[in-house]
């Protein structure tokens, strides 16, 4: 299974025994924006044979920062609930503005789970084609689901530090006025700007106008603009690992991989031991 499906594509092949669909659908609702629920809006629509994946119920409880990665318990337990466990095929899609299934993409990897792609478009172009929709709840099978790694192509702060002033590139997310410091960060206490040398490749400029992904030249285009050579070491950041994870499947996408900053700029703002920048990179 290719990493990137299209909607053909998994019309075709929804009735596959081992394939199972994930509706992993997150809304940041950080302050300002409005405020949507993603359980209630897949119950008024999804598509057929679905499941909602709950991704905000597989973040990590007792940290501090949202959005973080769960132990590999919680993963296996969240996993199990919704049905997503050993042996299948796994196509991950979203209808949020953060494009959250490319972050359940990189939760699923960094766990071993490695048959997994994501829907080209989710569910606004599924839509768009008239394809069909279920409502309601989906009845789930709960199936076991054993983590074979923990943590891989995430990085923690440590790394992050380790990797300044080397070959890696730390390759931020965020909107250019968040990313210089021009915009105050949304989350209080956070200060404004970025990590020292990095890159600013704005998660939007991955996409096409009608939401899938750009692909090919086109894509290497757009790491180019913003100064990133996918081919050298890359740490992607954001404001608290999701859109960081776009970027790192925009890069699988080209053939290359790229480590997850977990705890972004949220942790790395709010730390007043960390070296911070502002203006342009």
């Amino acid at each position: 299974m290719d990493p990137l499906v299209s909607t053909q594509w998994l019309a075709e092949h929804l009735g596959d025994r081992d394939l199972r669909v994930a509706d992993a659908t997150y809304h940041v609702n950080l302050p300002g924006e409005p405020d949507r629920d993603a359980a209630a809006e897949f119950e008024s629509g999804h598509v057929p044979g679905a499941v909602f994946m709950d991704l905000a119920g597989f973040s990590d409880p007792d940290s501090s920062l949202p959005s973080t990665m769960p132990s590999a318990a919680r993963f296996a337990s969240r996993m199990a609930r919704a049905g997503l466990g050993d042996g299948l095929r796994i196509v991950l899609y979203d209808d949020a503005s953060h494009h959250t299934a490319a972050r359940a993409w990189v939760m699923l990897r960094a766990f071993g789970f490695t048959d997994v792609a994501i829907l080209d478009g989710g569910l606004a172009k599924w839509r768009a084609e008239a394809r069909p929709l279920e409502t309601g709840e989906h009845v789930v099978r709960p199936r076991h689901a054993t983590p074979r790694e923990q943590g891989h192509g995430i990085a923690d702060m440590q790394k992050v530090c380790a990797a300044l002033d080397t070959d890696t590139q730390i390759v931020d997310a965020r909107g250019q006025a968040r990313f210089t410091g021009a915009e105050a960060d949304p989350r209080p206490g956070v200060a404004p700007g970025h990590i020292p040398g990095a890159r600013n490749l704005p998660y939007k400029g991955v996409f096409n106008p009608d939401g899938t992904w750009k692909r090919g030249d086109a894509l290497r285009d757009a790491f180019a603009a913003a100064g990133v050579d996918p081919t050298r070491p890359m740490v992607m950041t954001c404001g608290s690992g999701i859109t960081a994870s776009v970027l790192a499947f925009a890069a699988h996408l080209l053939g290359q991989e790229a480590a997850v900053y977990d705890g972004s700029w949220t942790e790395w703002g709010a730390d007043p031991s960390t070296p911070k920048a502002t203006g342009d990179a």
